[in-house]
């Protein structure tokens, strides 16, 4: 129902015979689904996604067999994944390089993501590349955050690193502008730049990378106020005449290029 119902929005938004198009319908069938997203309730944009993304891929999702020939010339059985529209757009894949202390023995952890939060360095102004950087660097883990190492048999220090292996078609950045400050939780109006064209991902690729890894912005998600009290409005660029609009409610606008850069930038869409 919430997938049939996103088709018809969708449907109606490309038409292009209204001013704007209502959501309504989309959102009753989904906040059956998932109570939590009431009207009356101040929700987050990135959650919200997650759950769009999520309901839409078990609504579209294919079982393929994943067969692999032994020795001998025949097919096993295999495992069998799921795939969709979604995974093929939006999923990607982590790498956590995770190396003990104390033995030097390092282990692989796959990850996968449809959306890749980004701490934010800075409480004044820092860029995207200065989030990535951030992200992908080396960590230290000690303390509560000891990792059991099978070899050791015991929680031992370590160093974990992360790479990507699969960049997806789409990338989603979501910006953690809300942390802990002190005992209560508050936002950080950092003022992120970032760049409309020719992201550059390979420096956080797992080698060798295998095709191209720049990416142009499509779209933005800002946030403007605070955590219990804000408003949301979206900047997407048009695919076929690459002209951006802002989306604020029922009021639509064309903008120019000068303009999609955000100081309330929540979630980037390359």
């Amino acid at each position: 129902q919430s997938a049939f119902a996103f088709g018809c929005l969708m449907s109606n938004m490309w038409l292009g015979e209204l001013d704007c198009v209502s959501p309504e319908a989309f959102h009753s069938a989904l906040e059956k689904r998932y109570p939590a997203f009431k009207k009356t309730t101040q929700q987050d944009a990135q959650e919200f996604l997650i759950c769009v993304l999520n309901e839409l891929h078990e609504a579209l999702k294919v079982r393929a067999h994943d067969r692999r020939c032994v020795m001998d010339g025949k097919a096993s059985r295999g495992s069998v994944s799921e795939t969709s529209i979604i995974t093929q757009l939006f999923e990607g894949q982590l790498s956590y390089e995770i190396t003990c202390l104390q033995c030097k023995t390092t282990t692989k952890r796959p990850e996968s993501f449809t959306v890749l939060s980004l701490p934010v360095p800075s409480k004044s102004t820092c860029s995207l590349e200065d989030c990535l950087k951030c992200f992908f660097q080396q960590d230290t883990l000690t303390w509560n955050n000891q990792i059991h190492c099978s070899l050791c048999g015991t929680k031992q220090d370590a160093v974990v690193k992360a790479t990507i292996t699969k960049a997806p078609r789409i990338i989603i950045f979501h910006l953690k502008r809300f942390e802990w400050q002190d005992k209560h939780k508050g936002k950080l109006s950092t003022a992120i730049r970032y760049p409309l064209n020719n992201l550059d991902l390979s420096p956080y690729m797992a080698q060798p990378v295998r095709r191209a890894t720049e990416y142009s912005l499509s779209a933005v998600v800002n946030h403007s106020g605070f955590l219990d009290d804000g408003h949301y409005t979206a900047l997407c660029k048009h695919s076929v005449t690459t002209n951006w609009y802002r989306f604020d409610d029922d009021h639509v606008t064309e903008i120019p290029n000068s303009s999609v850069q955000s100081d309330t930038a929540y979630l980037l869409f390359y």
